[in-house]
């Protein structure tokens, strides 16, 4: 003979639930919820499911221990796991372009069978719009010491080819363009997008904007060790950089 019979009297007198009541949230008879507590019936799988789920009590505890008032106060009565009652939220199902998949993507990234293969991360991101996730491969956006490291992954937002133009110069961005995907900053001049990179021995890259195939702007980033967050004079420079190509390009030709 289980303990459930005692314990669930001893909920309905901590909880202040009568007979009748505690009945009726399991759709249950009095007379069996009598039997119950009475030690001459024991309950159905289903229903001990029930009961546990909804006290947030273990099964084995219900069943094999008598539960103490100060176990019972601690439990919650207002819990529910049947499943067409949860709201579940929904994350982001986001593709993940890695190292071993980066070179077929280049090819195949405008075919939605093979983006739907690639590895996935999910994240509690907006669902209605797009993101892709890119692996670093190399130390090209990597500068005295900082910066973004192979096996790093940074989550972009789908950038449309109307909108490249008007992103702020220093975006950081991966894009496929002829038969690269290269992950840099960006800049925008007279029609024509430059790809920085943050490492000083790596030379700009320069396309037309009609060159581009795609572009991801960065809005997430994980690091496989914590970056330093403390001011730096690098970023403040490219902050001045970013401001005098501005007014440059406001120079009339």
């Amino acid at each position: 003979m289980s303990f459930f019979g005692k314990n669930i009297k001893k909920i309905r007198s901590v909880k202040g639930l009568s007979q009748q009541s505690f009945a009726e949230l399991f759709d249950l008879k009095r007379g069996t919820l009598g039997a119950y507590e009475e030690g001459r019936s024991e309950p159905k799988i289903e229903t001990l499911i029930k009961v546990a789920n909804y006290f947030s009590i273990a099964i084995d505890d219900l069943l094999t221990s008598e539960l103490t008032v100060n176990q019972l106060l601690k439990f919650k009565g207002d819990l529910t796991t049947y499943a067409e009652d949860l709201k579940r939220e929904k994350f982001a199902s986001i593709p993940c372009i890695t190292e071993n998949t980066a070179h077929d993507y280049i090819a195949l990234y405008d075919k939605e069978g093979f983006v739907k293969e690639l590895p996935t991360l999910q994240l509690p991101l907006n669902v209605t719009k797009e993101f892709r996730g890119y692996t670093v491969s190399n130390l090209e956006m990597t500068s005295h010491d900082k910066g973004f490291y192979p096996k790093d992954i940074v989550v972009g937002e789908k950038v449309p080819s109307t909108v490249i133009k008007k992103l702020n110069n220093g975006t950081l961005v991966f894009v496929v363009v002829e038969e690269k995907l290269i992950f840099r900053r960006l800049y925008v001049a007279k029609g024509n997008v430059i790809l920085r990179a943050d490492h000083k021995n790596i030379e700009d890259e320069k396309y037309a904007l009609s060159d581009i195939k795609e572009m991801w702007r960065v809005r997430y980033v994980f690091f496989r060790r914590i970056p330093d967050f403390g001011d730096d004079v690098e970023d403040k420079i490219l902050l001045i950089e970013q401001e005098l190509l501005k007014m440059k390009n406001r120079l009339p030709e």
